[in-house]
């Protein structure tokens, strides 16, 4: 897919990959509630400042499996989707306000929140548009606040099935970061515990100057 991508095709891609997760919520919600994420949410609260409750913005937080474990751990999470399934899902389990917005047209207060988790959401973004996203991203966070990613890796943009993917190594995703304004702090590959090539996933933990 060429670099440049019109407006329509942008809004296309958006629509059919919500629409995938629209029409999946329920059966995504039983086969990910259980799912254990718990290096990703220690490597990011780790990262940010003090022992106090934390602003926190869940980006992409689906049907609010991560929303509620951050409340739980004593923080004050919102959370934002794409999918309005997903947002009611999200408010009824966690209890927590959640944004329908949609990644191509973020609209975050400056300076709102300690923390970013965006944890398998960001590689839904096709690459023309990541540096927005990214930008809008820094905006939204105090300074020092922590952003985290976690997405499949690879080198190669494009659609499996009815979602859009975008899969970077960590070289292509810390220009995209840096230019963003984030310094990295810390990356890692997920599974634990298997060789790099049996670890498809990436996560990032970097930091707004």
């Amino acid at each position: 897919m060429s670099i440049k991508q019109s407006q329509t095709l942008l809004d296309e891609i958006e629509k059919i990959t919500v629409g995938h997760y629209e029409a999946n919520a329920q059966s995504f919600w039983q086969g990910t509630k259980d799912h254990d994420v718990s290096q990703n949410i220690q490597a990011f609260l780790q990262a940010l400042s003090g022992d106090k409750a934390q602003d926190i913005l869940d980006l992409g937080c689906g049907p609010g499996r991560d929303l509620l474990n951050f409340k739980q751990l004593g923080h004050r999470p919102t959370g934002l989707d794409g999918s309005k399934a997903f947002c009611d899902m999200a408010r009824q389990h966690s209890g927590c306000p959640v944004y329908h917005q949609q990644f191509l047209n973020l609209d975050l207060a400056e300076a709102s929140f300690d923390g970013i988790f965006a944890n398998a959401s960001l590689f839904h973004v096709p690459s023309q548009e990541l540096p927005a996203v990214l930008s809008a991203c820094h905006r939204a966070l105090r300074t020092g606040g922590i952003l985290f990613t976690s997405n499949p890796r690879g080198d190669a943009e494009g659609w499996q099935g009815q979602r859009y993917g975008n899969y970077m190594e960590f070289e292509q995703n810390e220009i995209c970061l840096e230019q963003a304004g984030f310094k990295i702090l810390n990356h890692y590959y997920r599974p634990e515990g298997l060789p790099v090539n049996q670890q498809p996933w990436l996560a990032i933990v970097c930091q707004r100057d």
